[in-house]
């Protein structure tokens, strides 16, 4: 006979609801391992049933090194915004943040092989997660930088993050520069530092584009290639970081912005990641 006292316990180490612990001890015959072991099985079967679930809410979480030059930034994704904002969600999150920091797996499926203490891994930590509340969750981005300066934004209540590499430091705090330059990025979106790192088939997808407009406005085939290479430019100082018009003094790019708080200070790369 499973007691309520029993119940209670297994209900208080696994936060399960009770009528699943009470069912879970009955199967196991009152071993409270087995019944962990059965609960987290559920997770399991919960986790597959919801696969094909859109999880867009949740929140990205940030771990950074004391000397600033290094840090992972985490997109933790799960079904409603009331999960995402639920302790225990928040929790799993910090703990996959500090255990990428600590670990350094070199992709996101590294990650979830990670121990995560009680001799769980990440994964094993999601699904038992899963067979609380009932949500999928999974990690939809892992992020890992390194550099002279690595600066976090955190943005739209914990739903964007930005990480950004800056070079040129001369020896100067860049924090505040750098979270000037984050918002930048999640505020413009640009798709890459400058044109010298923007991917060829975009731009050769931007010339098409243009040459298109251009003909189909009237002009001369003989102006065409002039007249989309000029487009292209604009496209370059629109889209790409350090030729945009920086948001906070409408004066200046964002490249002039960040030489004038330290000579040769610029971005080396960034990383935008967006919940939902």
């Amino acid at each position: 006979m499973i007691s309520a006292q029993d119940v209670n316990k297994l209900r208080t180490m696994t936060g399960a609801g009770m009528m699943d612990c009470k069912k879970a001890l009955t199967e196991a015959e009152g071993d409270f391992e087995k019944a962990i072991e059965i609960l987290r099985k559920k997770g399991q079967k919960v986790s597959a049933s919801r696969s094909d679930r859109d999880a867009k809410e949740g929140s990205v979480f940030v771990k950074s090194s004391d000397d600033k030059k290094e840090a992972v930034l985490i997109a933790l994704n799960c079904e409603t915004d009331f999960v995402g904002k639920n302790e225990e969600f928040q929790n799993l999150g910090k703990l996959i943040a500090e255990t990428a920091f600590t670990n350094k797996p070199a992709t996101k499926e590294d990650l979830l092989t990670q121990a995560a203490g009680g001799g769980l891994t990440i994964n094993d930590k999601i699904i038992e997660l899963v067979g609380k509340i009932g949500e999928k969750i999974e990690i939809s981005e892992y992020v890992r930088m390194t550099g002279e300066a690595v600066v976090p934004y955190i943005h739209m209540g914990s739903k964007l993050g930005v990480l950004v590499s800056l070079k040129g430091v001369n020896g100067k705090d860049v924090t505040e520069a750098g979270k000037d330059v984050g918002m930048q990025i999640a505020a413009m979106n640009p798709v890459a530092v400058d044109e010298t790192q923007v991917d060829k088939s975009l731009i050769e997808k931007e010339l098409e584009i243009a040459k298109a407009q251009i003909l189909a406005e009237g002009k001369p085939e003989n102006m065409v290639e002039k007249i989309a290479a000029g487009k292209l430019n604009k496209f370059f100082k629109d889209s790409t970081l350090l030729p945009q018009t920086f948001v906070k003094d409408s004066s200046k790019t964002v490249a002039q912005y960040l030489d004038s708080v330290t000579k040769g200070l610029t971005v080396v790369e960034f990383k935008r990641v967006m919940i939902g």
